[in-house]
């Protein structure tokens, strides 16, 4: 066992044989769904401003979600997803836009 020191006078003892295991945290997947309206150009927008993707492979995911209905944005943990989804229905609704946007879990 060692100990260590997280404030003068105190500290705390780790066992580095435990059976204690970190889990990684579930991931989600943020899906963006085709309509008729939403143009291509926004979808590229969101992609690359919400999302941070380079405009290769935003290009890439719209034709995706353009030819099979549904693209996946990113994979992220729970609330990063949640804002994500959130940000970009707030923005497909300040331009008028009927952009779905979900999420589903890994």
């Amino acid at each position: 066992m060692s100990a260590t020191s997280e404030r003068p006078g105190e500290s705390t003892v780790v066992d580095p044989h435990s059976d204690q295991r970190v889990e990684r945290p579930r991931m989600w997947r943020v899906l963006l769904h085709n309509d008729d309206y939403t143009t291509q150009e926004f979808v590229v927008w969101v992609l690359e401003t919400i999302f941070h993707k380079q405009r290769g492979e935003a290009f890439d995911i719209m034709l995706s979600v353009h030819r099979t209905g549904i693209g996946i944005a990113g994979v992220f943990t729970h609330d990063v997803a949640a804002t994500k989804v959130k940000m970009t229905r707030q923005l497909a609704e300040e331009h008028e836009f009927p952009l779905l946007v979900t999420m589903e879990g890994e």
